[in-house]
């Protein structure tokens, strides 16, 4: 089952695609069913996160909905209403990203001066976690959180991975000799064992570029939905919906992966990094 995230979003486009489809406005609704149209509003935008089966099965009346496609969006219903694991980690990840990350079928990743959290080893994961101002504690669960994370790639249910990763990201922590090698080594092993993983270094020598504006992903979803993008931040990233600003992360990420060591190019130099330590 994919991700709750998912497919509470999926439910928001189907309420809001048969409400359009029954002739209806928000006020139209929330007049027939003695709801506020911020009531409604929330539940269609998923501001709401918790729907009732009530509620729903009271809007797919008033639409009409009926049969298979009624009990396809009930189902929907109870799957976004799970809890799911990483609500436990909210201290140390974004449950707004991983929630979609869970979900996509495609992520297109650059994460600036840290290697990407999907291909970090528990080492790196720690160092990155204690200079952010976590305790051991906060560290352990860091770790937890991305080994958790990093299972869609072993399990292949994420079809798509690529990694654009700054040489500056190995090279922060090239005075820990060992954790420098296993790091490069874990990149090479992703990056050649797996058909659905690629990987690409952006060598320190490619000087500015279009990737300074910060971290970004792009996550890419089954069913015709449209592609969502989450920005970094200092205070906590934001996931990006709108057509305009997702089109300028695409724009981004094509110059960077033209700008970047091809991935063949990249396993070349991730090996001879490893030989050297």
């Amino acid at each position: 089952m994919t991700s709750p995230t998912v497919r509470r979003r999926r439910l928001s486009a189907e309420l809001r695609r048969h409400r359009v489809g029954a002739g209806m406005t928000l006020n139209d609704v929330a007049e027939e069913l003695e709801w506020s149209p911020a009531k409604l509003g929330h539940i269609e935008t998923g501001i709401r996160k918790w729907p009732s089966v009530m509620e729903i099965s009271a809007l797919l009346r008033l639409y009409g909905v009926t049969g298979g496609r009624r009990e396809a969006i009930l189902t929907l219903v109870r799957e976004s209403r799970l809890r799911p694991w990483w609500t436990e980690y909210e201290d140390v990840v974004s449950s707004a990203y991983v929630g979609n990350e869970a979900g996509a079928v495609a992520v297109r990743t650059y994460a600036g001066i840290l290697v990407p959290d999907l291909l970090q080893v528990p080492d790196y994961t720690a160092t990155v976690a204690r200079s952010l101002g976590h305790g051991e504690h906060g560290a352990e669960r860091m770790v937890a959180a991305h080994l958790k994370r990093q299972e869609i790639l072993e399990s292949g249910a994420l079809g798509r991975y690529h990694a654009v990763v700054e040489e500056d990201a190995l090279q922060r922590v090239a005075t820990d000799l060992s954790l420098l090698r296993a790091q490069t080594g874990r990149l090479v092993e992703l990056a050649t064992g797996s058909d659905h993983v690629t990987v690409q270094l952006l060598p320190t020598s490619a000087g500015p570029h279009p990737g300074l504006a910060g971290p970004f992903s792009i996550m890419g979803f089954e069913e015709d939905e449209a592609d969502l993008a989450y920005v970094e931040a200092t205070q906590g990233g934001a996931i990006v919906e709108s057509e305009e600003a997702v089109r300028s992360c695409h724009e981004v990420w094509d110059r960077l992966t033209r700008i970047a060591a091809s991935p063949q190019v990249t396993v070349g130099i991730l090996r001879r990094m490893a030989l050297l330590t």
